[in-house]
């Protein structure tokens, strides 16, 4: 059975075939017996096609098919459906079959809530799992309305893209559950990958929002919905009045009517993203963004900033779709844009590009040095491609180019442009033309050379401050050296930025004195306004973080960075961080010189997104950077720097909170606090404002376990004590943290061997087999691990196998004085990559990324 779907059989598809409507019924009404593994389905699909066979996707057992009513031999191989209609004219086409429940959440997925025993369902499809739900044509261009009708318990919420327009009454259920059959509101035109449906026992609260347009007025329901066990921690005021806000900004930006009549937000379980933009029905990771324990600033910030996302995509990707997962660009790009942008100006958090620097950046400068980068406009030649493509160049890095685009066209030419394309491409799908043709218009700029430089190329620009001095020390002459991206660095982008030049004061405060904003190209810019201008302590080459490129400082700059952090803009000091980070990245900075600036600086840094990201990046030096005779001095260190800071931080405050969970992370491999963690658990010591809530507690059992300092009874007893929804993961992750062969033993068996894990019992059983600091422990799977690679991506959905492939990559330390291409793993791994050229693309790029992140770190620590 092949499951992957290729664009060329897409693009011959979408030349025969033309779709009306489709009408999918779906029976989920013995969803809550655990023995009932599939639920039926039919879809009732009007179409033309100009030759008469037709292929439909569908993974599952397909019972029967009818064309205009008349019954069809069944030809299905459990991934396509083959069908004889009449050419050249419109039919109906039928399809009955059965669909599985998943554990992955992919299709439809099943949840038990071990809070309270409750079941969940919910659908997510992104890029091509609604065949695994309903007999569809799965591909984004061939778009149709949609009427849903979901048989299930009367008193369950079922909700889908449409609002409830009818009930009616079906009997009762095997578990005597009253059921019905709802049918909801036929959709406006749109693509298989964003319907949905859910149903269960949710929690819902109810909200409206009103605007009037053009002399008519227009009223959007609004709901919002959880999971009842964390109803309590669930907060709908405040999403609430996000969500107008969102409203009311792309409203104005966009100037076109929010297209979907209602607007659901459901928070589900087990959700393998953060969250999915379903027409009228988006779902959100309650995991990510319902708070059973206590969050910072910095992750209500994130959940704003990802529900203006996905508000966004109700325009970009939604009401207008890419033809084809090429253009992923241009719903994601503008999306993850979009999001930061509303965040900024119409809600609370208008620092929302500090974290965006911070955060969304470094994914995109990782992502795009590595072997497996790809232009922002990819070549994506099949479904299992378009998965890995969801990644830091489609999101962050297009977020990041599109902020240069709105520098460089202007930002009222920039939305007059999307309006446009509104207007033009409502509920079709567009390619990049489609775009850049209203763009072009709206600024009177020639994209073709942007476009040639940031949509098609590949690669992080580098960009490096000179400073000459006169004799009156004065500058003489300030220049901008770029070095080339892409594959042969010969690609030399235009930059529209910003040069701070800062002075130091007699307090340590630095304070910029000069903005200069100017466009860099080619190799060399000389910035000439800086001329004669004083010396500065600081050059910000990139201030505002208007352009994407990694910026490296020159050394004055780095010399005042040893003593002084304290610049007002947290924008400024992102960009600061950000430069460091990747001098440690690059082996130019050693590990153990940033972990000293990080301890140095910590304390002064009030942002608290910008210090967990200095903080996560010290351990990531600590660990993966330095070499070995000096990790274990870097990381009691660390374990001492945020022990004290804990205790010394404000107590409640989100610093408080991130020094302390920074604590438990260094303590998975540093035991040197054990009994002082074991005297917080029991009570014995109490750290004034830490909140030991359920995450906490558990970070802090984890640690023990990693150690050796924790057994199973421990555990178990916690589990006992702790009944909320999370603690089932939560424990789990914490006893395969163990430090004993049998522990991985298990873990690894677990994993391989037992199809029937969910995709967080996965990642619970993967992330405590690969422990930081179980290294003895884990080495001899090297070879048991390039073994079952193959198997498991064979035998499992993709986003199942991919956990399994990153989760238990192996991860070793360099012998000192060894060579990174004659390490052991290295070389096993660039072993099995030669030996194996004919492994599908997915697998191979999961691999060639996760070697050369090694790669890097090994190296790191041969140069230090």
């Amino acid at each position: 059975m092949e499951t992957n779907l290729t664009r060329a059989e897409c693009r011959r598809r979408s030349d025969d075939v033309t779709l009306s409507s489709y009408r999918v019924e779906i029976d989920v009404s013995e969803c809550t017996d655990p023995g009932v593994a599939t639920f039926p389905t039919t879809s009732h699909i009007d179409l033309a096609s100009r030759s008469g066979q037709v292929t439909l996707d569908f993974i599952g057992e397909v019972t029967g098919v009818e064309v205009d009513g008349e019954r069809r031999e069944v030809d299905a191989d459990g991934a396509r459906v083959r069908v004889e209609v009449p050419a050249g004219r419109s039919c109906t086409l039928t399809v009955r079959g059965n669909a599985s429940y998943s554990r992955s959440g992919e299709g439809m997925h099943r949840f038990v809530d071990p809070a309270d025993q409750r079941v969940y369902l919910y659908t997510q499809y992104e890029p091509s799992d609604s065949r695994r739900v309903f007999p569809c044509f799965e591909q984004p261009d061939l778009k149709a309305e949609f009427t849903f009708a979901v048989t299930g318990p009367d008193d369950w919420e079922i909700r889908s893209n449409g609002a409830e327009v009818s009930r009616d009454a079906t009997g009762d259920n095997a578990a005597g559950m009253a059921c019905s059959t709802r049918t909801f509101a036929t959709t406006p035109p749109q693509s298989t990958y964003l319907t949905c449906v859910i149903a269960g026992p949710y929690r819902r609260w109810d909200d409206s929002w009103s605007r009037t347009i053009d002399g008519a007025a227009l009223e959007i329901p609004l709901a919002l919905l959880c999971r009842e066990s964390l109803a309590s921690a669930f907060d709908p005021e405040t999403l609430f009045a996000l969500t107008k806000e969102g409203l009311e900004h792309f409203h104005d930006r966009f100037a076109h009517p929010y297209p979907w009549g209602k607007y659901d937000q459901i928070f589900v379980p087990e959700y393998n993203l953060g969250a999915m933009e379903n027409p009228g029905l988006v779902t959100f990771a309650d995991e990510s963004y319902v708070y059973e324990s206590a969050a910072t600033r910095s992750q209500l910030e994130g959940r704003s900033n990802t529900l203006m996302h996905e508000m966004s995509h109700m325009w970009f990707g939604d009401l207008v779709t890419p033809v084809w997962w090429d253009e992923l660009w241009l719903k994601e790009s503008f999306a993850d844009y979009m999001g930061t942008a509303a965040n900024a100006l119409a809600t609370e958090y208008t620092d929302a590009w500090t974290p965006f620097c911070a955060r969304r950046k470094a994914w995109a400068y990782e992502q795009d040095q590595l072997p497996t980068t790809h232009p922002i406009v990819a070549d994506i030649p099949d479904i299992e491609a378009a998965r890995q493509n969801f990644d830091g160049i489609t999101y962050a890095k297009g977020a990041s180019v599109l902020k240069q685009l709105v520098a460089y066209v202007g930002t009222e030419e920039f939305y007059a442009g999307a309006r446009r394309y509104f207007r033009e491409h409502a509920f079709s799908s567009t390619t990049l033309p489609d775009l850049l043709a209203p763009l072009e218009e709206a600024s009177g700029r020639d994209l073709g050379p942007w476009v040639e430089q940031w949509l098609h190329t590949t690669g992080v620009s580098e960009l490096t401050p000179r400073v000459t001095l006169a004799e009156d020390g004065t500058i003489a002459e300030l220049a901008i050296d770029q070095a080339g991206s892409g594959e042969n660095g010969d690609v030399w982008r235009d930059h529209r930025l910003v040069v701070g030049l800062y002075e130091r004061a007699e307090d340590d405060t630095l304070h910029r004195t000069s903005r200069l904003e100017l466009d860099v190209s080619g190799e060399v810019t000389v910035v000439a306004e800086a001329t004669g201008l004083p010396a500065p302590a600081l050059v910000v080459v990139n201030d505002d973080d208007l352009t994407y490129a990694k910026v490296r400082l020159d050394p004055q700059s780095h010399a005042t960075l040893r003593e002084t952090f304290a610049v007002e803009s947290s924008l400024t000091r992102a960009c600061l961080w950000s430069s460091l980070w990747q001098s440690c990245r690059d082996a130019r900075l050693p590990a153990a010189e940033y972990v000293d600036l990080v301890c140095r600086h910590a304390p002064g840094e009030g942002h608290v997104a910008l210090l967990a990201g200095a903080l996560a990046n010290a351990v990531v030096a600590a660990r993966d950077y330095a070499p070995p005779a000096v990790r274990a001095e870097l990381e009691r260190r660390l374990l001492d720097f945020c022990a004290g800071r804990m205790r010394a931080a404000e107590p409640g405050s989100g610093v408080q909170l991130v020094f302390a969970r920074e604590f438990a992370d260094v303590a998975l491999s540093c035991d040197a606090r054990a009994e002082e963690i074991r005297a917080i658990l029991d009570g014995e010591e109490q750290i004034e404002g830490l909140p030991l809530d359920s995450m906490m507690r558990w970070s802090l059992w984890r640690a023990l376990a990693a150690t050796g300092h924790a057994t199973i009874d421990d555990l178990d007893a916690e589990r006992a004590r702790d009944t909320s929804s999370p603690a089932r993961i939560r424990h789990l992750t914490a006893v395969a943290s163990r430090p004993d062969a049998a522990t991985k033993a298990a873990d690894f068996a677990e994993v391989v061997d037992d199809s029937a894990l969910s995709n967080e019992e996965v990642s619970a059983r993967t992330v405590g087999f690969s422990t930081p600091g179980h290294g003895t422990l884990t080495q001899r799977y090297l070879e048991p691990y390039l073994e079952a690679l193959l198997p498991v991506w064979r035998s499992r959905s993709q986003e199942l196998a991919t956990r399994m492939v990153k989760g238990f990559f192996p991860a070793a330390d360099l012998t000192p004085g060894g060579r990174v291409e004659e390490h052991p793993v290295v070389v096993a791994i660039r072993g099995w990559l030669a030996a194996d050229e004919d492994a599908p693309a997915a697998l191979r790029r999961l691999l060639v990324e996760r070697l050369a992140l090694l790669e890097r770190a090994l190296r790191a620590q041969a140069a230090a």
